[in-house]
């Protein structure tokens, strides 16, 4: 892998590290299921490393709104992304709230409570106040306070205010017209590479040896040193409170929002004369932070999904009090280590958890949510541009089963963020199945990625760290997906079939954006459209849900996908609601008859007959995420491979098995109504096909193989039951070579075929 991994460092000891056994594990000479940057070692991010030689050791939490006690450090670890400001009222040229910030017109379904935005000028990135990490540790001689930001080009653009001791309910004005108040004994400010340390009562600055800033702009990382003769905590507990804002160095000030932004000035205060000065918060705890409402998702009017909007309302009544942490000194002397599980402002190890990821990819710093938007079957680097990217992950409560936990991947709608399903039933119903699954929510990036290029590579980079910290069983992985999810589902299950072992699209377009047939979906054309491709699912069987009147996903569309699945013999149901529009289910808030067929089926790693269909315009080798494999069928090229939908399909069934194909059932119709949700019953008429048992044949050496369009293709033979002397049942359509590897006692071979 390499162009895009230009930001990419091998964990301390990981040079040469083992894929976690997490993961679905090599067997014979395929590639494993999925693509390659499922299986790349860790990413090192900067921002995440303490410099050699400095006085910070302790690792990073990586749980958003949690703090630790570690090797004689405080850390508390910040929310990414959720650098949204006070509640005021939205600047009209806001992209995250205006046309133009997605495909779709604004992030309607996660439009952040907070209404700041950036000015438009270098070196703010839509992103300069985002507080990643605060750390506090005692010194011989000083107190050491290490600022990480999510983006740092400018340090002289940026201010942080830490407030120092007193009690609740004694607030004091943050100086330099902060306009916030919190409780304090001191305030130290930081800008670029001063600090000083004023009196919370009187505002004068503290007597003694001003306190020292240094920068690492590599790691973003700000380090203050106050000294014992201006502060010393001694072994007592200290309340710590804190926000990042920007900084008007002409004026020796913050630099505070107007109501539309400027080059120069941020927006979003709307006609507050005094708007705060602060983006972002420190020590805001999970407990503190909403997740989207239960019963039911968030909603416009309740955008929960980016855990800010306890500090949009804080900062809008000017007083952040109930931000805050309770510093034990004396621990951090003893260098106890303590992550305070159960604790309000500890580390989560159950339930709703935000954790943060160092990506391979770091397009830039910051966000572009103006020109950020995807909605293209082409490429998407996404609105998130920098290197620690924030997803979501449930975990079941009690230990990880003997055999590991299951995964599923919940993939988030259009206009949607990785938050989308935290305290959803969709996520707990489907984290509730047998002995548990984790539930994961990437960003994708952004809002309208479309699980392609970057979007695309995040969804396995959020698995892969999963794995890193989780015992799970890679047999028992499965995906599903809302809108833009399902569309998802659809994609990343016919690209990689061997991945997962059941899929559940809920309302997902068959191709990127509307499709209305005979025409092409649009934007995203043939190119986009997982009809083509849907024989690769041979073996993984589908529950789709969708809406008759669904105005964002015509049924029609649907109703073609859904045929598809009929004509090839393919094992699926499809539910058919007859009661509401396109968030209907979303509103309902009901998933046990998903999850119950979801279930807890394993994946079939060696299945006899393996069809698939590939589509290379999904590939994106720079990404890690090329296809053209699966199970013990690799190495697919396409004879042809020009104009703007090129595809072909491999049909391979091995007789080394013994056994033949199911008979599929004939399409079985029914009616239901859904019930146990939010919304009285909503019925559904339904259509599916099963397959019986597989009969017995007679064990024979030999592979039946049709191709159309494919120039090459790979068999492991040992996988496939034969070897190189099997007899070749071939019909192609032109020029094939096959390779049979790994044949019983080594070596490969090679045949041609006319066509």
């Amino acid at each position: 892998m390499t162009g895009a991994l230009a930001v990419s460092w091998l964990l301390p000891g990981a040079a040469g590290a083992a894929v976690s056994p997490s993961l679905p594990a090599k067997v014979g000479t395929a590639p494993r299921p999925g693509p390659a940057v499922l299986y790349e070692r860790p990413a090192r991010a900067p921002q995440l490393e303490n410099a050699p030689g400095s006085a910070w050791h302790a690792p990073s939490i990586l749980v958003s709104g949690a703090s630790a006690y570690r090797l004689g450090e405080f850390v508390y670890q910040g929310y990414v992304y959720d650098d949204h400001g006070a509640k005021g009222l939205t600047d009209p040229t806001n992209p995250m709230h205006s046309p133009g910030g997605d495909s779709s017109g604004g992030d309607l379904f996660s439009a952040p409570d907070g209404t700041y935005d950036y000015p438009t000028g270098p070196g703010y990135d839509e992103n300069a106040a985002n507080l990643v990490e605060l750390r506090v540790k005692p010194l011989v001689s000083s107190t050491a306070i290490r600022i990480t930001l999510n983006t740092l080009e400018k340090p002289d653009l940026v201010a942080t205010a830490i407030a120092i001791g007193g009690s609740e309910g004694h607030s004091h004005p943050f100086p330099f017209g902060a306009n916030v108040s919190a409780p304090a004994q001191y305030f130290l400010t930081v800008h670029g590479e001063t600090a000083v340390l004023t009196d919370a009562v009187t505002g004068t600055e503290v007597p003694g040896p001003a306190p020292t800033v240094s920068v690492d702009l590599a790691r973003r990382q700000i380090t203050v040193l106050v000294s014992h003769s201006q502060w010393n905590p001694g072994s007592s507990a200290v309340r710590l409170a804190g926000g990042v804002g920007l900084w008007n160095a002409s004026a020796n000030s913050y630099l505070l929002p107007v109501a539309e932004r400027s080059a120069t000035q941020p927006g979003g205060a709307g006609v507050n004369t005094a708007p705060p000065a602060f983006f972002d918060v420190a020590y805001r705890f999970n407990a503190q932070e909403p997740v989207p409402g239960t019963p039911g998702p968030a909603t416009t009017a309740d955008p929960a999904w980016w855990r800010e909007s306890a500090q949009a309302r804080a900062l809008a009544s000017g007083d952040i009090s109930a931000f805050h942490a309770e510093v034990d000194f004396a621990k951090l002397k003893a260098k106890v280590n303590d992550d305070m599980p159960g604790s309000a402002t500890g580390v989560p190890q159950t339930g709703t958890i935000d954790r943060i990821l160092a990506s391979h990819f770091s397009p830039g710093q910051g966000a572009d949510y103006a020109t950020g938007g995807c909605g293209s079957s082409t490429a998407c680097i996404g609105a998130m541009r920098g290197q620690l990217l924030p997803y979501a992950v449930y975990v079941p409560g009690g230990s990880a089963p003997a055999g590991g936990w299951g995964l599923t991947l919940l993939l988030h709608s259009l206009s949607a963020n990785y938050n989308q399903f935290a305290g959803s039933r969709n996520q707990s119903q489907f984290a509730a199945r047998g002995p548990g699954s984790i539930v994961i929510t990437p960003s994708g990036r952004g809002p309208d990625g479309w699980y392609y290029d970057h979007a695309g590579a995040d969804t396995f980079e959020v698995w892969a760290d999963v794995a890193a910290h989780y015992q799970l069983n890679p047999s028992f992985t499965d995906v599903a997906g809302y809108s833009m999810g399902g569309y998802g589902t659809y994609k990343l299950t016919s690209q990689f079939p061997d991945l997962f072992a059941r899929a559940q699209p809920t309302v997902g377009p068959p191709g990127l954006g509307i499709w209305l047939p005979p025409g092409e979906p649009q934007p995203g054309g043939n190119r986009s459209l997982t009809q083509r491709m849907l024989p690769s699912v041979r073996n993984v069987p589908f529950l789709i849900w969708n809406e008759t009147t669904d105005e964002l996903v015509p049924i029609a569309g649907v109703l073609e996908q859904v045929a598809k699945f009929d004509s090839l013999g393919y094992r699926y149901e499809f539910d058919q609601f007859q009661a509401g529009d396109h968030l209907t289910l979303a509103i309902n808030d009901e998933y046990s008859p998903a999850a119950a067929f979801l279930g807890t089926e394993g994946v079939e790693p060696n299945p006899p007959h393996v069809t698939y269909a590939y589509n290379p315009t999904m590939d994106f080798p720079a990404d890690g995420t090329t296809a053209g494999h699966a199970y013990w069928l690799y190495n697919i090229g396409l004879r042809e491979s020009s104009g703007s939908a090129p595809l072909g399909t491999v049909d391979v069934r091995s007789e080394g098995f013994g056994v033949g194909d199911p008979a599929a059932s004939e399409t079985q119709h029914g009616a239901g109504v859904l019930t146990g949700g939010q919304l009285p019953a909503i019925p559904f008429t339904s259509q599916a096909k099963s397959w019986g048992a597989a009969p017995a044949q007679a064990v024979n050496d030999a592979l039946d193989l049709t191709a159309g369009n494919i120039a090459h293709a790979t068999i492991d033979a040992k996988r496939a039951k034969i070897d190189c002397t099997a007899h070749l049942n071939v019909k192609t359509d032109g020029p094939l070579k096959l390779t049979l590897a790994d044949c019983p006692g080594g070596g490969s071979k090679t045949f041609s075929f006319a066509g």
